[in-house]
């Protein structure tokens, strides 16, 4: 009995341990496991707020400079611009002032050679500080220049061709207005489309071709207009508009001719910009002495290589150096809309500022040529064909 007893108690007991009560087992279970979620929850939201918040300086800063970029871009894109229609257009009126205005005339061989030893002295500093210094610079010209002749005589043609084109500038602006130059220079577009064509096998859309037509057709109406004695009143000068045209048709074709040359040139050859400016105007300014001593060498011997010169002859040499350049820094940051745009805009600038300075008067056959030539530059740089890359065909 006595053992009975204690073996049932034992089993009591036994079962009072090994059975505890249900309800607080899963009261510690689940606080257990509430605290093991929380303790995941937050270590994982922790590390996500810390990433967040790492990354978000690194976004603010990209975008940051994402808009900077944007801003400096759009920035460049219009004062470039901007400057290429005020360099067009001042170019022409003060050529065209200084060789009809009273008192002792420049010779125009000198003003190119100065045009071409400045665009040199510019591009060859450019270089100097992208090569980082004297030495470097130094090698540089001298393996890209002195060690390569044959090199320097291809780019002789286009040079040639360049310092011509630019005396016969001076002539043309000093047998035309200056409105009227402005106007019937705009060939070099036609000459330009035919040569890219033919040399570089261009394709030119029908839209394109019909603006050459309108260009064709505006300068004739310009230059077939009559003139009158009050246009050139406060001309000091003899004008002789047959060979001031003559002398715009030349040098659209040259400059036609030699603008696709070089650019097939650039395209060929790992040598920068830059360097080929240098070439250029080094080759310019050996050929332009030679044109000087055989126009100008004896009137040069008596008088002297800057007789004439002023401010304004200064001002002239400047903008004529510096436009290729700014050209080639409107090509980088715009595009041929905006630069055809820019190309009009100059026009309509030289037309207005030519009734103030020189006493222009308009005349309705001016207007509609005029405004035939400025739609044919819009035309032009708008209606560009787009070139499509055709898809390579999967076989199986």
């Amino acid at each position: 009995m006595l053992h009975s007893l204690s073996r049932g108690n034992s089993q009591d007991s036994a079962a009072a341990v090994v059975d505890p009560p249900s309800p607080t087992l899963h009261h510690h279970r689940h606080s257990a496991m509430s605290n093991v979620g929380n303790s995941f929850v937050m270590k994982y939201s922790s590390l996500l707020l810390l990433t967040l918040q790492s990354a978000t300086p690194t976004l603010h800063h990209h975008r940051h400079s994402a808009m900077s970029n944007v801003g400096n871009s759009f920035v460049m894109k219009y004062s470039s611009l901007l400057l290429l229609t005020l360099q067009s257009a001042t170019l022409t009126l003060f050529m065209r002032y200084t060789r009809v205005r009273p008192g002792d005339m420049y010779m125009a061989t000198t003003a190119v050679i100065m045009a071409e030893v400045f665009k040199m002295t510019a591009c060859a500093v450019i270089i100097l500080f992208q090569e980082g210094g004297i030495r470097p610079w130094l090698h540089h010209l001298n393996q890209n220049i002195v060690k390569q002749p044959l090199d320097c005589l291809k780019i002789s043609v286009p040079a040639i061709i360049y310092m011509l084109q630019n005396n016969l500038l001076y002539v043309a602006l000093s047998n035309l207005e200056a409105a009227t130059f402005q106007v019937t220079y705009q060939l070099k577009i036609l000459t330009t489309a035919l040569f890219s064509v033919s040399m570089l096998r261009k394709k030119l859309s029908v839209m394109q071709w019909v603006s050459l037509v309108c260009l064709f057709v505006g300068v004739g109406l310009v230059q077939l207009q009559p003139s009158t004695k009050s246009a050139s009143e406060k001309v000091t000068t003899e004008q002789n508009s047959f060979l001031g045209l003559v002398s715009v048709i030349i040098a659209s074709l040259m400059s036609g001719f030699a603008g696709i040359y070089f650019e097939k040139l650039l395209k060929n050859t790992p040598q920068s910009l830059y360097l080929r400016n240098v070439q250029l105007g080094f080759v310019g300014v050996v050929f332009g002495l030679l044109t000087m001593y055989f126009n100008d060498g004896r009137e040069i011997a008596e008088k002297g290589f800057f007789y004439g010169y002023d401010f304004v002859v200064w001002v002239v040499i400047f903008l004529q150096s510096f436009g290729g350049i700014l050209v080639a820094v409107v090509v980088k940051y715009a595009d041929n809309i905006l630069k055809g745009f820019a190309t009009s805009a100059a026009i309509v600038v030289a037309c207005i500022a030519s009734i103030y300075l020189f006493d222009f008067h308009l005349t309705l056959q001016f207007t509609m040529g005029t405004s035939l030539v400025i739609l044919a530059v819009y035309m032009y740089s708008k209606f560009v064909p787009v070139l499509v890359t055709k898809k390579p065909v999967l076989t199986a």
